[in-house]
């Protein structure tokens, strides 16, 4: 089986984590595709995880 490889374009990194496409579109430009999962690198990971740190903590907040 191959390792699946980041969908941001322009990166082959392996992939380490999977996340939203919704919310990884509005920051990324990504491979095309209809999937709702997207792959992506531990680069690219950190990366999404800082510039989604607000929206996540406002989900958090309503669960209480």
């Amino acid at each position: 089986m191959s390792e699946k490889t980041c969908d941001v374009v322009g990166c082959d990194e392996v992939a380490v984590k999977t996340v939203s496409r919704k919310k990884a579109e509005k920051i990324f430009n990504l491979k095309g595709g209809k999937s709702t999962k997207v792959h992506l690198c531990k680069r690219h990971y950190k990366e999404f995880k800082k510039k989604t740190k607000k929206d996540r903590e406002l989900e958090r907040a309503t669960w209480v």
